[in-house]
C-alpha cells in the first residue's frame, strides 16, 4: 500500500511544499543574528537630560524694597488778599516760574496812600510839638535854679515835653503802619516757584472781612515723596544690621531712593531719605517715610501716585537666584543643585527679599556650586542630567544644533 499524503500536498512539487519552511528559519536565523551583533536603535540608553543651571556667586547685594507712594511739593505758599479794595490787575502768567518778592497783583492803593499821607501829617505835627515844648522846658531850667519860677511850672514844661516825645513816636508808629497797609495793596511772591491759576478776576473786591485767595505757588524743586512702611519690617531690618548681617546702604547715612512712574519708568534721578515718623499708625501699622527727589526739569508733579525703591541696606556676602530657580511653600525654600557627576539634590535655602526679577538668598549655597533654573520637566528619578548655562527669557536657548541631531540620525539609518 503506497504511504498516506495529505490532499493539499498531493501532486505539488517538493520545492513548493518547503519554501514556507525555510522562510520561517530565515526568519529566526535573522532575529538571532540581531541579538548576537548588538541591541536596536531603540533599546540604546538615552543621553542625559540638559538642564540650564546659574553658577553661584556672592557678593553685598542692595535690599530694595518698592513701596507705593505720593509726590508732595517741598514747600506750599497761599497767596492772600490782606488790603481790602478792588484787584486793578493780575501780574503774572498762570503755570510760570515766579521768584520770592515778585509782584503779582495789584489792589486800588488810593485809600491807603491817603492814610499814609495823614499819618505823616500827624507825626510832623507831634514832632513840631515835641521842638516847642523841648525849647520851653530848657528855658525854664536856669529860671528855676534861680528860683525865678515855681518848681511846678517846671515840672510842668518838663512834663509836656516827655508828652511830646511820646505823641512823636506814635506818629512814627501810624505812619509805619500805613506804610504797610499802602505796601499790601501791591501782592507780591511770598516764595519761588511755580504759580497755578488765580483764583479771582480782575475788577473783584478781595480782602473785605477775610484774607482772600488769589493763588497758590508750589516749590518743586526739590520734590518730596511720602510713602508707607510696614513697622515690622522696619523692626527686622534695623536687628539685621545691628546683628552685622546688613550693612547701611553704600555706607551712607541716608538711604537711597528711586522713583517709579505710573507708566513703569524709572525716574533718572535719585533721591535721599529725610525720616521716618517717630510713631506707628496704630489702624495700619505702617510708619510714615519721607524722602527728597531733585526735579530741577519740573518733570515731577505734586499729587502724583508713584512707586518708590527703597534701598535701605545691603546684604553682605549674598547671592542672587533668578526666581523661578527657587520653590517657596509652606515648609520652607528649596532650590535643585547639580553637582558633578550631573547628580540633581534638593537644598534648603534661606531667602531675603526681592531684587528685580530674582530672590536674594542670604544662607544655604556655597560660591561655585550649580543652582538649576529650569528643564524641570525633564527630570527622572535620579537619573544624571547635563547642566548648561541657563539663558534668560529672550536669549537664544542652550540646545542641540539641528544640522547635528540630523547627521546622527542619518548615520543611525545607515
Amino acid at each position: 500500500m503506497p504511504p498516506f499524503r495529505p490532499a493539499h500536498s498531493r501532486g505539488l512539487p517538493l520545492l513548493v511544499r518547503v519554501q514556507p519552511l525555510l522562510a520561517v528559519a530565515a526568519l529566526s536565523l535573522f532575529l538571532a543574528g540581531c541579538g548576537k551583533g548588538g541591541s536596536a536603535p531603540g533599546g540604546a540608553a538615552p543621553p542625559p537630560a540638559q538642564v540650564g543651571v546659574v553658577t553661584v556667586t556672592q557678593g553685598d547685594v542692595g535690599l530694595v524694597t518698592e513701596l507705593p507712594g505720593r509726590l508732595e511739593a517741598s514747600r506750599v505758599a497761599q497767596v492772600r488778599a490782606r488790603a481790602a479794595g478792588i484787584l486793578h490787575k493780575r501780574l503774572f502768567r498762570e503755570g510760570s516760574d515766579v521768584k520770592a518778592g515778585q509782584p503779582l497783583f495789584s489792589i486800588d492803593a488810593a485809600p491807603y496812600a491817603a492814610a499814609a499821607a495823614s499819618a505823616r501829617a500827624g507825626q510832623a505835627r507831634a514832632e513840631a510839638n515835641l521842638a516847642q515844648a523841648t525849647a520851653l522846658a530848657e528855658r525854664y531850667k536856669p529860671l528855676v535854679e534861680a528860683n525865678a519860677i515855681s518848681k511846678q511850672e517846671y515840672a510842668n514844661a518838663v512834663a509836656a515835653q516827655k508828652q511830646a516825645q511820646a505823641d512823636v513816636a506814635v506818629g512814627k508808629a501810624n505812619v509805619q503802619t500805613a506804610n504797610i497797609n499802602l505796601g499790601y495793596a501791591a501782592v507780591t511772591a511770598p516764595i519761588s516757584g511755580r504759580i497755578g491759576r488765580a483764583l479771582v478776576t480782575e475788577g473783584a473786591l478781595v480782602g473785605q472781612g477775610e484774607a482772600t485767595p488769589l493763588a497758590v505757588i508750589q516749590q518743586i524743586n526739590p520734590m518730596y515723596v511720602n510713602f508707607t512702611q510696614s513697622a515690622s519690617e522696619v523692626m527686622k531690618l534695623r536687628a539685621a544690621m545691628e546683628s552685622g548681617q546688613f550693612t547701611r546702604a553704600n555706607g551712607a547715612e541716608a538711604a537711597s531712593v528711586r522713583v517709579v512712574l505710573e507708566d513703569g519708568t524709572e525716574y533718572p534721578r535719585t533721591g535721599r531719605l529725610l525720616f521716618s515718623d517717630l510713631s506707628v499708625d496704630a489702624t495700619t501699622g505702617q510708619i510714615t517715610l519721607r524722602a527728597e527727589v531733585p526735579n530741577p526739569d519740573g518733570y515731577l508733579l505734586p499729587g502724583l501716585y508713584v512707586r518708590v525703591r527703597l534701598e535701605q541696606a545691603q546684604a553682605v556676602n549674598a547671592i542672587t537666584l533668578p526666581q523661578q530657580a527657587v520653590t517657596r511653600t509652606a515648609q520652607g525654600d528649596t532650590v535643585m543643585v547639580v553637582d558633578a557627576e550631573g547628580k540633581v539634590t534638593p537644598r534648603t535655602v534661606k531667602i531675603g527679599s526681592a531684587k528685580g526679577a530674582q530672590w536674594v538668598v542670604l544662607e544655604g549655597l556655597k560660591t561655585g556650586e550649580q543652582v538649576m533654573v529650569d528643564g524641570f520637566q525633564k527630570l527622572r528619578g535620579g537619573a544624571p542630567v547635563k547642566p548648561v548655562p541657563w539663558q534668560p527669557i529672550g536669549a537664544k536657548p542652550a540646545s542641540e544644533p539641528a544640522p547635528a541631531a540630523s547627521a546622527a540620525a542619518s548615520s543611525a539609518a545607515k
